[in-house]
């Protein structure tokens, strides 16, 4: 294991879906697997304990479920790794209180080797990663307003989805290009190439603008772009 090995924790009750996603991602040079958890109580302390990059968390699990954990996590400061939420169920509700939760990711049980692989990285590096299936149905939802929480879910729905107009005020111009372009599912590649700037511009401009709109990582700044209507 190098320095820049991303640590993933796997969180899911069936021991052979585990098995089964600890091969795919030890087979990368740039992955570890450093633990693995049956329940979200057991997610929370081997979190604590191993101190993981990014966490795959499933949703129904004995004790504690995935979307609890993930909130328990988030609220965490000394918790620092991004939470993909890995399920077969594909449900509004639980993307939504997923997104309202704290997780940076929702792939679908179905994806290929290729897009787990893909998704660990892209929390890795900070940049949120939805199913491609999923990510149309939960941007118009989001564009028309907050999901509603479900009754026995306390909402921590951030401030940054509540109040759109007003946090994008302080952007730069080029600011709002940038998460125009965010908006539309672009890479930091893509956009350096849209605006003729370089990647390493194009993070800083990334950085600034999550940290002006309170906005957790990319995700949020493409669900807050989107309500705003700028995509």
């Amino acid at each position: 294991m190098t320095e820049n090995t991303i640590r993933v924790l796997l969180v899911d009750d069936h021991a052979m879906l585990r098995a089964g996603f600890r091969t795919i991602l030890d087979t990368q040079p740039d992955i570890e697997v450093v633990g693995e958890a049956a329940t979200g109580a057991e997610a929370v302390t081997a979190a604590s304990a191993l101190h993981p990059d990014v966490i795959t968390m499933d949703v129904q699990m004995p004790d504690m479920d995935g979307i609890e954990a993930t909130r328990l996590l988030v609220a965490d400061p000394a918790i620092t790794a991004q939470i993909a939420i890995i399920t077969t169920f594909d449900r509004d509700d639980y993307l939504y209180r997923a997104l309202d939760a704290g997780a940076s990711g929702f792939l679908l049980k179905n994806a290929g080797a290729d897009d787990l692989i893909a998704a660990v990285r892209a929390l890795a590096a900070g940049d949120g990663m939805l199913a491609p299936e999923v990510t149309r149905r939960v941007l118009s939802r989001f564009s028309a307003g907050p999901a509603p929480a479900p009754a026995r879910a306390a909402s921590v729905t951030p401030p940054a989805l509540l109040e759109p107009h007003s946090l994008l005020e302080p952007l730069t111009d080029r600011e709002a290009e940038v998460l125009t372009l965010l908006a539309d599912a672009r890479s930091n590649g893509e956009i350096a190439a849209a605006l003729f700037i370089g990647e390493a511009t194009v993070k800083t401009h990334v950085s600034r603008i999550l940290q002006k709109l309170g906005a957790r990582d990319r995700v949020q700044a493409v669900v807050l772009a989107h309500r705003m209507g700028l995509a």
